[in-house]
């Protein structure tokens, strides 16, 4: 996406609203604290401030790189030493901007190498951002960062383009070089998001999903719910949670839900764990390319 002058402040404020609730669940995580309302008060701040959450915020611990988001009756918590994956993103009439940090939630700070090289490989990048700039150059110099540091990047995770009403458009950004096409343009948003491991560096589905994303009209069916089919539509194909939906009646939201999945209208989005169960660290950020330069909106 190419945004109009007008679009790139709208923008920014969506970058300033996305940070502000980032950089609140960051001081605010800590043990015992509920996994839920750290997620629900980041998109309450969003919602707030005049925006709406552009995917639901997840947190992600340990081994599980990403997609972690609770249901409406999660009581998990925050343990001491968690890794934990904060990933936040905010839009504004359909203009998104996605980011995220790691937080170590242990005593002796025995995660700051892996959160400390994700943020190193993210900075290297967004200083080599520049116009026709081949995604896999800067794939391979994500690998290069972590690798020294002594570790892996998530080969099967990429950064994304950021359309409008669109989370994961075109280019894909890879963490090495793996064989993807494409190149930065002059004028575009994307999202960068080095994923840092000790593992094999590859993560697979695994764990109930609790995001989903309508991805077409279903067909007519006696199963699916008029209301709960308004309220997924009105999210306009962006990422949903369960708990967008709390007042609507359970049951059938929950058919509806189903119906949409069997269709394959519905796209479930399952937490992604390391697939040897070693611990992922990781750092994004949304950066709109400029005529000065890298402009980092969510700062």
């Amino acid at each position: 996406m190419i945004p109009t002058p007008a679009e790139l402040e709208t923008l920014r404020e969506a970058g300033r609203i996305a940070s502000k609730a980032r950089n609140w669940a960051a001081e605010t995580i800590k043990p015992g604290f509920l996994l839920r309302d750290l997620q629900e008060g980041m998109e309450t701040m969003i919602r707030d401030a005049g925006a709406l959450p552009s995917f639901p915020a997840q947190t992600s611990r340990n081994t599980v790189a990403a997609h972690y988001c609770s249901s409406p009756s999660d009581e998990t918590v925050f343990e001491e030493n968690d890794l934990v994956k904060i990933d936040v993103g905010a839009h504004i009439d359909g203009l998104i901007v996605d980011t995220g940090v790691s937080a170590d939630l242990s005593e002796d700070q025995r995660w700051s190498g892996m959160i400390q090289a994700a943020s190193d490989a993210l900075d290297a990048v967004i200083d080599m951002c520049a116009p026709n700039v081949d995604v896999e150059d800067i794939g391979e110099r994500v690998e290069q960062v972590i690798n020294t540091a002594g570790f892996r990047p998530i080969m099967n995770l990429t950064g994304h383009g950021l359309g409008h009403y669109t989370l994961h458009d075109t280019p894909q950004i890879p963490n090495a070089r793996i064989g993807l096409k494409g190149s930065l343009e002059a004028g575009s948003i994307f999202a960068i998001e080095p994923f840092v491991t000790s593992g094999r560096g590859y993560i697979k589905d695994n764990g109930k999903p609790e995001v989903f994303m309508l991805a077409h009209s279903p067909k007519p069916s006696n199963k699916i719910d008029s209301d709960s089919l308004d309220a997924i539509e009105s999210w306009k194909g962006l990422p949903i949670a369960r708990r967008y939906f709390n007042d609507l009646p359970r049951k059938p939201f929950e058919r509806t839900l189903k119906e949409l999945v069997k269709q394959g209208v519905l796209r479930e989005y399952p937490p992604l764990v390391e697939i040897i169960g070693h611990h992922v660290g990781w750092k994004e950020h949304s950066i709109w390319l400029g005529p000065n330069g890298p402009e980092v909106l969510t700062a």
